[in-house]
C-alpha cells in the first residue's frame, strides 16, 4: 500500500527544505543521511573516550631502590633515556650489560658509577 503523503521539512543536516513522503523523514536525500549518521557515531566516540579516566602509570622508585640488577626498561625508566639511547651506550662499552638467555640486565652498581667522578 503506497502512501500520497507529501510534507514540506526541513533536512536536519543540510537545512535544505525538501518534499518528505513519510512522517519519519528527517534527512533530504542519502548523502544528508550518512554524514549525519557519521558525526553521530563520531560524537558517540567522543563521549566513549571523555567517559574513560586517564590512566597513567607513574615511575616506581621505590620499586627499582631495592634491585640489583635492571632490565633495559627499568633503567630507561631511571636514567631519563630512551631504549636506543641505552642500547648505544651498552654497545659503546659505557654501561656494561650482561645477557641471560634472551633478557639483557644491568647491574644498578653500574650505573651509579656512571654519575661518580
Amino acid at each position: 500500500m503506497s502512501s500520497n503523503i507529501r510534507i514540506l521539512r526541513i533536512c536536519q543536516h543540510c537545512g535544505q527544505e525538501f518534499t518528505a513522503k513519510t512522517t519519519v523523514t528527517k534527512y533530504c536525500g542519502e548523502i544528508c543521511a550518512k554524514k549525519a549518521y557519521k558525526i553521530r557515531k563520531r560524537k558517540e566516540k567522543v563521549r566513549k573516550v571523555a567517559s574513560i579516566p586517564i590512566q597513567k602509570s607513574e615511575f616506581n622508585q621505590h620499586k627499582i631502590q631495592d634491585k640489583d640488577f635492571l632490565s633495559i626498561a627499568e633503567t630507561c625508566e631511571l636514567l631519563g633515556a630512551s631504549r636506543m639511547t641505552l642500547y648505544r651506550q651498552i654497545k659503546n662499552g659505557t654501561i656494561k650489560a650482561a645477557k641471560i638467555g634472551r633478557r639483557t640486565i644491568i647491574k644498578r652498581t653500574d650505573i651509579e658509577k656512571l654519575f661518580q667522578p
